[in-house]
This record gives C-alpha cells, structure tokens and sequence, in this order.
C-alpha cells in the first residue's frame, strides 16, 4: 500500500509540556532574528549569525514555501506562557517518492539548552513522522562536535549510521555530517 502525500495543511499546532509548537510565520520575524542573531545558537547549523530582519524574514519564507510544497514543515517553539520563542524544530526536507523519510532538525536558545526541552518535543516530532506523515525513515544531521544533539539522538532510538565527508558548503568551508536515522516499526 502506498501511502499518501504529507498533508501539512490546516492546523498544525502541538502542545508539549508548557510549551506550543506552531509553524512559523511572519509575526516570528523579530523574535527569529533575536534568536538566530546568537553565534552560539547557529554554531552548527549551515547558516551565519543573523544580523538583519531580512533574513530572517528569509528564513520565514523558505519554511512556508516547504510547507505549501509538501516538502517540510518548520515550527516555532515558543512558552506557552509569555510567549518567548525558545528555538525552532521540524522537517527540514520530506521525501516520498521512492523514500518516505524525513529529515528532522531543531535548534534552541541557550536559556533552554540543558533543560530537557528537546527529550520532550522530539518525541512528538517521531510520533508526527511517523504517524501522521507516514513516513518510514527518519534521519537527522549532527555537526561534528555537537554532542549533546548525538546523545538526544541515540537516547530517542536514532542509530549513528555513519559520517558523510565533505557533505555541505557553509560559514566558508566544507563540512561533515554525521547520520542518524530511526525506522518506522516493522
């Protein structure tokens, strides 16, 4: 049986603990670049510290256009009380022809780091993977020296496949990356 596209419309929000998951949108601009401005919250990530509104607004536009498409799914994670925005998780990419995987990716300011924020939403990005979305492979990619994102990893079933050498271009220079994946149960 061949399951469906990824339907990533209508309300898409999450609860996890005291905390809402909602995609990003325009209103996230300002909060987003805040974020994204802080060098150590893009250290590993494939993008510069931002400096202007415009990218983040950029940034806005690329998850919207993944979400109209089918092809991903960003969200803002943010407090349910007060609102502060604590990071971003999600979909990166989503593939479902000749695949049915996803590529999950997160990121969080450094007040939440360390406090178990991830151990409770990365659940519920597997359970939405795959379940609603059906997909049959989840993988994520760790920038070397990133340990805390491989041991969070491991602790939620992802294998270490392995090291892609050289596989992106960012910040300057080529980067490895580390897979991870986790399989839907048999």
């Amino acid at each position: 049986m061949i399951a469906p596209d990824p339907d990533l419309s209508g309300d898409l929000a999450i609860a996890v603990g005291g905390l809402d998951l909602r995609p990003l949108d325009d209103a996230d601009a300002g909060d987003l670049l805040a974020h994204f401005a802080d060098p150590a919250v893009v250290e590993y990530m494939d993008i510069d510290a931002l400096t202007q509104i415009d990218e983040a607004r950029a940034i806005i536009d690329w998850a919207k256009g993944q979400r109209a498409l089918g092809a991903g799914l960003r969200w803002a994670i943010r407090e349910r009380e007060g609102g502060a925005l604590a990071g971003t998780c999600g979909f990166n990419a989503l593939t479902v022809e000749r695949g049915r995987r996803g590529e999950i990716a997160y990121d969080l300011g450094a007040r939440w780091q360390g406090r178990g924020v991830m151990s409770q939403i990365l659940p519920r990005l597997i359970e939405f993977g795959l379940g609603r979305l059906a997909l049959h492979r989840l993988e994520a990619l760790v920038t070397p020296g990133n340990a805390p994102s491989s041991r969070l990893l491991e602790r939620h079933g992802f294998a270490r496949e392995g090291v892609l050498k050289g596989y992106g271009f960012w910040k300057g220079r080529f980067w490895d990356q580390i897979v991870y994946a986790r399989l839907a149960p048999a």
